[in-house]
Protein backbone atom coordinates (compact mmCIF):
# COMPACT_ATOMS: atom_id res chain seq x y z
CA UNK A 1 0.00 0.00 0.00
CA UNK A 2 1.20 3.49 -0.84
CA UNK A 3 0.08 6.39 1.31
CA UNK A 4 0.61 9.97 0.20
CA UNK A 5 0.29 12.58 2.93
CA UNK A 6 0.26 16.15 1.69
CA UNK A 7 -0.50 19.67 2.81
CA UNK A 8 1.02 22.87 4.09
CA UNK A 9 3.92 23.07 6.54
CA UNK A 10 3.16 22.40 10.20
CA UNK A 11 -0.08 20.47 9.66
CA UNK A 12 1.12 17.19 11.21
CA UNK A 13 2.13 15.28 8.08
CA UNK A 14 5.29 13.70 9.42
CA UNK A 15 3.74 12.65 12.74
CA UNK A 16 0.99 10.78 10.91
CA UNK A 17 3.48 9.33 8.42
CA UNK A 18 5.66 7.96 11.23
CA UNK A 19 2.62 6.37 12.89
CA UNK A 20 1.59 4.65 9.65
CA UNK A 21 5.16 3.45 9.03
CA UNK A 22 5.44 2.05 12.54
CA UNK A 23 2.15 0.20 12.22
CA UNK A 24 2.67 -1.15 8.68
CA UNK A 25 6.45 -1.43 8.31
CA UNK A 26 6.29 0.92 5.32
CA UNK A 27 9.30 2.95 4.21
CA UNK A 28 9.04 6.72 4.70
CA UNK A 29 10.00 9.22 2.00
CA UNK A 30 9.69 12.93 2.76
CA UNK A 31 9.96 15.69 0.18
CA UNK A 32 12.94 15.03 -2.04
CA UNK A 33 14.26 11.94 -0.21
CA UNK A 34 13.72 10.07 -3.48
CA UNK A 35 16.80 11.84 -4.90
CA UNK A 36 18.98 9.25 -3.15
CA UNK A 37 17.64 6.60 -5.57
CA UNK A 38 19.77 7.72 -8.53
CA UNK A 39 22.58 10.17 -9.40
CA UNK A 40 20.45 12.54 -11.50
CA UNK A 41 17.15 14.13 -10.51
CA UNK A 42 15.39 12.84 -13.62
CA UNK A 43 16.58 9.26 -13.02
CA UNK A 44 15.69 9.47 -9.33
CA UNK A 45 12.19 10.74 -10.15
CA UNK A 46 11.68 7.90 -12.64
CA UNK A 47 12.95 5.33 -10.14
CA UNK A 48 10.68 6.71 -7.41
CA UNK A 49 7.64 6.69 -9.69
CA UNK A 50 8.39 3.06 -10.58
CA UNK A 51 8.85 2.18 -6.90
CA UNK A 52 5.51 3.75 -5.98
CA UNK A 53 3.82 1.82 -8.78
CA UNK A 54 5.00 -1.62 -7.67
CA UNK A 55 2.10 -3.86 -6.70
CA UNK A 56 3.61 -4.79 -3.33
CA UNK A 57 5.00 -1.34 -2.43
CA UNK A 58 4.79 -0.32 1.22
CA UNK A 59 5.63 3.35 1.17
CA UNK A 60 4.48 6.48 2.94
CA UNK A 61 5.32 9.60 0.96
CA UNK A 62 5.07 13.04 2.55
CA UNK A 63 4.67 15.64 -0.20
CA UNK A 64 5.06 19.31 0.69
CA UNK A 65 4.91 20.59 -2.87
CA UNK A 66 1.96 20.14 -5.21
CA UNK A 67 4.27 19.27 -8.10
CA UNK A 68 5.45 16.15 -6.24
CA UNK A 69 1.94 14.73 -6.21
CA UNK A 70 2.44 13.77 -9.86
CA UNK A 71 4.63 10.87 -8.66
CA UNK A 72 1.77 9.29 -6.77
CA UNK A 73 -0.21 6.51 -8.49
CA UNK A 74 -4.01 6.68 -8.58
CA UNK A 75 -4.17 3.61 -6.34
CA UNK A 76 -2.41 5.38 -3.44
CA UNK A 77 -4.33 6.45 -0.36
CA UNK A 78 -4.20 10.26 -0.44
CA UNK A 79 -4.44 12.09 2.87
CA UNK A 80 -4.86 15.87 2.93
CA UNK A 81 -3.56 17.50 6.11
CA UNK A 82 -4.85 20.97 6.96
CA UNK A 83 -4.84 23.24 10.00
CA UNK A 84 -6.20 26.59 11.02
CA UNK A 85 -3.85 29.41 10.05
CA UNK A 86 -3.23 30.38 13.68
CA UNK A 87 -2.17 26.81 14.52
CA UNK A 88 0.20 26.78 11.54
CA UNK A 89 1.68 30.08 12.70
CA UNK A 90 2.11 28.80 16.27
CA UNK A 91 3.82 25.59 15.14
CA UNK A 92 6.03 27.51 12.70
CA UNK A 93 7.09 29.90 15.46
CA UNK A 94 7.96 26.93 17.68
CA UNK A 95 10.09 25.41 14.93
CA UNK A 96 11.86 28.72 14.41
CA UNK A 97 12.45 29.13 18.13
CA UNK A 98 10.68 32.46 18.56
CA UNK A 99 8.20 34.87 17.05
CA UNK A 100 7.62 34.68 13.31
CA UNK A 101 9.29 37.34 11.23
CA UNK A 102 6.64 39.40 9.38
CA UNK A 103 7.74 38.13 5.96
CA UNK A 104 7.36 34.49 7.07
CA UNK A 105 3.92 35.25 8.47
CA UNK A 106 2.90 36.77 5.12
CA UNK A 107 4.18 33.70 3.25
CA UNK A 108 2.13 31.40 5.50
CA UNK A 109 -0.95 33.56 4.97
CA UNK A 110 -0.48 33.55 1.20
CA UNK A 111 -0.04 29.76 1.04
CA UNK A 112 -2.84 28.92 3.45
CA UNK A 113 -5.47 26.74 1.80
CA UNK A 114 -3.39 26.08 -1.31
CA UNK A 115 -3.82 22.28 -1.03
CA UNK A 116 -7.46 22.27 0.06
CA UNK A 117 -9.06 21.65 -3.33
CA UNK A 118 -6.76 18.79 -4.40
CA UNK A 119 -8.28 15.31 -4.68
CA UNK A 120 -7.89 13.18 -1.55
CA UNK A 121 -9.33 10.10 0.13
CA UNK A 122 -9.08 11.42 3.68
CA UNK A 123 -8.94 14.89 5.20
CA UNK A 124 -7.30 15.43 8.58
CA UNK A 125 -7.78 18.89 10.11
CA UNK A 126 -5.77 20.28 13.05
CA UNK A 127 -3.99 16.96 13.60
CA UNK A 128 -7.12 15.02 14.52
CA UNK A 129 -5.86 11.78 12.98
CA UNK A 130 -6.35 9.71 16.13
CA UNK A 131 -9.91 9.11 14.97
CA UNK A 132 -8.80 8.14 11.46
CA UNK A 133 -9.02 4.42 10.67
CA UNK A 134 -6.44 4.24 7.91
CA UNK A 135 -4.69 1.01 8.60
Amino acid sequence: MVYCIFGENCTGKKALAEKICKKTGAVLYCGKDYLRLAPSEADAAAAFHALLSEADARIVYVAEEKSRLSFVPDTAVKILMTADLEIIKERSAQRMGGPLPPHVEKILERKHGSFDTLPHDYHVHNGMWNELELI
